[in-house]
């Protein structure tokens, strides 16, 4: 699984109504998120509107084909744009800014050693 974290920037004047918009995502854009590969999805909200997203998937490119084939994902983005600044004229689905991962701890532990149960 590819692990992918991500930037946006939401208007700090829509803060309040994007938690809530989030708080009853469509049942539908759900269903075809998970359908799509967007697993371990979530978001994460500062109070300045520095919005942070992070999700696992097999692919991310395929992840998000699978996505913009919706006919659901065109509403929300078109419903989501509102919401963020310096998008571009691109939905925010394609606007993220994808950061690197730099660390992650399962990858620096050694590998676990087994033992054979005493008396075997």
């Amino acid at each position: 699984m590819q692990r992918v974290c991500f930037q946006l920037q939401v208007r700090p004047d829509r803060i309040d109504d994007y938690r809530a918009v989030h708080a009853a995502v469509w049942p539908e854009m759900c269903q075809a998120l998970h359908d799509t590969g967007w697993h371990n999805y979530s978001l994460f909200l500062r109070g300045d509107g520095l919005l942070i997203g992070y999700l696992e998937t097999p692919d991310l490119a395929a992840a998000q084909a699978g996505m913009a084939a919706t006919e659901v994902n065109a509403r929300w983005q078109a419903d989501m744009a509102e919401y963020f600044v310096d998008l571009d004229g691109v939905g925010p689905d394609e606007a993220f800014l994808q950061l690197e991962e730099v660390f992650h701890l399962e990858d620096q532990l050694p590998a676990p050693t087994h033992t054979a149960p005493e008396g075997s």
